[in-house]
């Protein structure tokens, strides 16, 4: 028997409208949907998918549950694990289609999977979805960056004062657990700072300034810096 493929398959920032017609159209064939989550009920991408590919609920379900820690032996354990039962099911023939927040090559955890099934010889494929700081910039009503500037994208759980020195605009993602460290930083800075919480999602929360963002602000928060203009 011939193998299936893996496809993941990002599903945007949050919106269901905002699927590309290629990422439901995968979905709707696959015959397995991995979801990085311990259940359906508690993944946010399903949630998105949910809301555009009609029939999902029926399929195949398959939830790789992602730990969230830095421990490197857990965390290869996990994407291990994660990836061979991924490949029971492309042995069978079976399409896998993998979901995934936001762009599939933006910091995803899916790509510690991709490269497994990949390198144990399986066909993989990638979907791409909006990234999550395109669709933050539209929600705020704002361009990115313009003519010479740069533009950075900074896991901010690493650290982000020296990045902040960069030139051009800064995107600082999954900024939430460390988000009073990151506003000490942004206040010392002469710097644009805009935040969205959530974006496109039900319970999404926009802030324009240092002072407005909140402390407290979840795991999917993320904040654009841009160098302040004095006209």
């Amino acid at each position: 028997m011939n193998s299936g493929k893996l496809f993941g398959v990002g599903v945007g920032p949050g919106d269901p409208e905002l699927m590309t017609l290629k990422a439901v159209r995968v979905i709707r064939e696959a015959d397995v949907i991995a979801l990085p989550a311990a259940s359906k009920e508690e993944c946010v991408a399903y949630r998105i998918a949910e809301g555009a590919v009609e029939g999902i609920e029926k399929k195949e379900f398959l939830c790789v549950d992602m730990p969230m820690t830095k421990d490197k032996d857990k965390l290869a354990e996990s994407h291990d694990g994660g990836a061979w039962r991924i490949i029971e099911h492309l042995r069978e023939g079976k399409q896998v289609a993998f979901l995934t927040l936001g762009d599939v090559t933006v910091y995803s955890t899916y790509l510690y999977i991709h490269r497994r099934v990949a390198a144990a010889g399986y066909p993989t494929e990638i979907i791409n979805g909006i990234p999550s700081f395109c669709a933050a910039a539209a929600r705020l009503n704002l361009g990115l960056v313009e003519t010479k500037e740069e533009l950075h994208v900074i896991p901010a759980t690493y650290g982000a004062e020296e990045a902040l020195k960069l030139p051009g605009t800064k995107i600082l993602m999954k900024s939430g657990k460390k988000m009073g460290a990151v506003k000490e930083l942004l206040r010392k800075k002469d710097c644009e700072t805009y935040m969205v919480e959530n974006c496109g999602m039900v319970n999404e929360r926009i802030y324009r300034s240092v002072e407005e963002i909140d402390e407290n602000a979840g795991y999917y928060s993320l904040l654009i810096v841009k160098e302040a203009h004095h006209d």
